[in-house]
């Protein structure tokens, strides 16, 4: 490319990288971590969950569709650095309005390419995801490392409160910005189904949500009322919700303390649902514990099998922590799901509560459709509960 600069990539073992800058001028440090979706950069950029985090795209070429307005899951991006083997030089998409380079400068956010994406991903795969220093600035490979070296641990940190929105607020299921209506090719249905005639209120907790997620929420049957993570158990009350959702998210579960005692107080009066971050705010509520993963599961290939019916669904997922299993056996909760890859904890649920869970992404339906049924599992589950069947 003319005029291209060069960046570096430098990782906390002392391995660096060189390659070509693109984005924004810019220096950054956080974790590297890789994502081995062949699509969706533009959804994994603008997932809170990446907040922290530098990203590495096993797919070889990125960029070739550009970015266009209504597949941003946050108002910005949310990742802190972009890596990827092969910038496209050319963006060809019917509903692209930018490029991915000049998308990323508009928001500081620096990325590199030409780089051996394979040797990064082996290395992390191999030694664990690593603090990392992205610059696309004039640094010395002994500069990169000693800022990589620098950045604080994901471990421990509370990136929660960098991401929830401030007040609650109400996601307008009317409001066309919104873009609440699922995107159909013309002619095709995708076994989308109409939004039931009766609709519940639910206390959706703000924790990194994607806007996917409140999109399907929305196409199910809800009305949604979003909370920061700060809001307390008493606010959530005073609006008398039907049911409670917890959001995905970025950062340590074990660092939440705040969360952990609201979703307590929740979970006795209110049919709940968690996804991701969720999913580990009701096992620290239910007195388990998380750990850490060696490198993490991101991407939208992650097999996962339910115990209790035998389906094996393909999901989308992106969280480098995970349930400790043993931690729940005198919890009430039953282990639903496993990740095939590496037998980790992907979904609970209580015996005796209407409370359920799961570790991967539902809206983000690599499958494309495999793990939609969630959320009409969580309407019937208000229902019954409204009903007084459970």
């Amino acid at each position: 490319m003319p005029n291209a600069q060069p960046a570096v990539l430098a990782l906390e073992d002392g391995s660096v990288y060189r390659g070509l800058a693109f984005g924004a001028a810019a220096s950054i440090a956080g974790e590297c971590v890789f994502n081995t979706s062949m699509t969706g950069y533009q959804e994994i950029l603008t997932d809170p969950s990446y907040f922290g985090q530098i990203v590495t795209m096993t797919a070889v070429q990125i960029g070739n569709y550009g970015i266009n307005a209504t597949d941003t899951e946050a108002a910005a991006p949310k990742a802190s650095g972009f890596v990827v083997r092969e910038l496209s030089p050319v963006v060809s998409n019917w509903r692209s309005h930018q490029s991915l380079g000049d998308y990323l400068r508009q928001h500081g956010i620096p990325g590199i390419s030409e780089v051996d994406t394979r040797a990064i991903t082996k290395k992390l795969r191999v030694t664990g995801a690593m603090k990392c220093c992205l610059s696309t600035l004039p640094l010395s490979d002994a500069e990169a490392i000693a800022r990589a070296r620098g950045w604080r641990d994901m471990a421990g940190s509370d990136y929660v409160k960098d991401v929830t929105c401030h007040e609650p607020y109400l996601w307008a299921s009317d409001d066309p910005a919104r873009h609440n209506q699922p995107y159909l090719p013309v002619g095709t249905s995708m076994h989308a189904t109409g939004a039931p005639a009766k609709k519940f209120r639910v206390a959706a907790f703000d924790y990194g949500a994607k806007f996917s997620i409140y999109r399907k929420l929305v196409q199910h049957g809800f009305e949604v009322q979003v909370f920061p993570a700060t809001a307390t158990h008493e606010q959530v009350r005073e609006h008398h919700p039907d049911g409670v959702f917890l959001s995905n998210g970025p950062g340590d579960p074990a660092a939440l303390p705040y969360i952990h005692r609201t979703v307590t107080a929740l979970l006795p009066d209110f049919p709940v649902f968690g996804i991701c971050l969720g999913h580990q705010m009701i096992t620290h509520a239910l007195g388990g514990t998380t750990f850490k993963l060696k490198f993490g599961h991101r991407g939208g290939n992650q097999p996962v099998k339910n115990l209790e019916t035998g389906k094996v669904s393909i999901t989308a997922q992106n969280h480098g922590f995970a349930t400790d299993p043993a931690s729940l056996e005198k919890s009430g909760a039953v282990v639903t799901e496993v990740n095939l890859n590496d037998g980790t904890v992907e979904g609970l649920r209580h015996r005796e509560l209407p409370v359920f869970c799961v570790q991967y992404h539902p809206e983000a339906a690599p499958g494309p459709n495999d793990a939609d049924p969630l959320f009409t599992d969580f309407y019937r589950l208000i229902e019954r509960r409204k009903a007084g069947t459970i």
